[in-house]
């Protein structure tokens, strides 16, 4: 054979005894091929085992049928909806995905971006470990294109779709202090991550709103069910008297960590003596050891409208106007914060 351990083209046409342009049309234009020969070409790849190089053929039309998404942390499950959302979609439309885990590491989200360039996709999304902003500005310079993902971008920028985290922070915290809340605690981290600094915000306009009610900023490690397990343990360790009477988890992953540690480690009740509510109201938020309030994100259709934003870019060219899409998120209530 041409290339070792890999049939070419060459070996195909060869094995068949056609011409390369005959192998290339039963591949791509089968209609066009006389069937006897088809059948020929056909008996031949099996024979050898070839397998035809897209990323190549892709290239040489000018165009891919595969996009990138890199997302934050693979094992949340809100970032494992979104993709499959994203997944979904592109299959609709005749597309693959590949999923890259940037573990919010700069440096790892890099490496996957470069990747995704090298590969000639016909875009990437991407919930991005920092603001996002040097990050498209480098891809538009190379003519890549970019959706922010669970993230807002300046309209100028690139298309980008994600929830009002300000406005679910709020409304976590409001409904907290209607519950009869008075000493609040949230829970979230790093703060370099801007999903924690928006609810963190929203919160804060929460607590200025009333009277007599106070917000405790805790910063975990991470947004784990571990970290938040940890979080807890110190809590009590300060004792119960110093313990909040309300925490907001930044997610449900934290909430369900915290939750752990109060009833399985301390005996501490929950709502009765800790409300907890949590935030993106994952698959297991309801089947938790106490059913956990939580605020929920439409992460399947995020991942679906991105897909959308990036094709509709794809397909208009310099016709495309950016678009911001910005979901509201929703309460919902369970035994965790009412008692």
């Amino acid at each position: 054979m041409s290339t070792a351990n890999r049939p070419s083209v060459q070996d195909v046409a060869r094995l068949a005894g056609v011409a390369v342009g005959t192998v290339s049309n039963a591949m791509n234009n089968p209609e066009k091929v006389r069937a006897e020969t088809l059948e020929k070409v056909n008996k031949a790849i099996t024979q050898l085992g070839f397998v035809r190089n897209d990323a190549a053929r892709q290239l040489k039309a000018g165009k891919s049928q595969t996009i990138g998404l890199v997302v934050l942390d693979s094992s949340n499950p809100f970032f494992a909806e979104l993709a499959r959302g994203a997944e979904d979609r592109a299959m609709e439309l005749g597309l693959s995905l590949l999923v890259g885990n940037s573990g919010n590491d700069e440096v790892r989200e890099g490496k996957y971006i470069n990747l995704f360039e090298e590969q000639r996709m016909a875009g990437v999304l991407v919930s991005p470990s920092g603001t996002g902003t040097s990050l498209v500005s480098n891809l538009k310079s190379k003519g890549f294109r970019s959706v922010l993902v669970d993230r807002m971008a300046d309209a100028e920028l690139c298309c980008s779709v994600g929830v009002d985290d300000v406005a679910g922070g709020r409304t976590a915290v409001q409904h907290l202090i209607e519950q009869g809340r008075k000493r609040i605690a949230f829970v979230g981290g790093p703060m370099n991550i801007k999903q924690v600094q928006d609810r963190l915000a929203g919160a804060r306009e929460a607590i200025a709103e009333v009277s007599g009610v106070s917000l405790r900023v805790i910063e975990s490690k991470a947004m784990t069910v571990l970290a938040g397990r940890d979080i807890g343990d110190e809590l009590v360790a300060a004792g119960v008297a110093e313990l909040p009477d309300a925490i907001f988890a930044a997610n449900d992953l934290l909430a369900v960590g915290l939750m752990q540690s109060f009833v399985f480690k301390a005996r501490v009740k929950v709502p009765e003596d800790v409300a907890i509510i949590g935030y993106d109201d994952i698959d297991f938020a309801e089947t938790a050891i106490v059913s956990l309030s939580s605020i929920r994100q439409p992460a399947a259709a995020i991942g679906s409208t991105a897909v959308d934003l990036l094709m509709d870019e794809v397909e208009t060219g310099a016709e495309h106007a950016h678009r911001q899409v910005m979901y509201q998120p929703e309460l919902v209530i369970r035994d965790s914060t009412v008692i």
